[in-house]
């Protein structure tokens, strides 16, 4: 268990660091296709149903390669 904190937290640490020093490297984050943003005079609404497909599917596979 302490194995997957050290290394959930080394991963973050980079896309904080990517973030930080690099941020056009994420920028279409956000921006693909199926993202849905709705903006009127007073509110906005950002639904992003792509991005969080992309993010679940990364995961996944990391995940189980690491299990094996």
């Amino acid at each position: 268990m302490a194995k997957w904190f050290i290394m959930m937290g080394a991963i973050l640490l980079l896309i904080g660091v990517a973030l930080q020093f690099a941020p056009w490297l994420l920028s279409w984050f956000g921006k693909l296709p199926g993202d849905i943003r709705i903006r009127t005079d007073s509110t906005s609404v950002f639904i992003p149903i792509t991005s969080m497909i992309l993010v679940s599917l990364v995961l996944t596979l990391l995940l189980n390669l690491l299990n094996r």
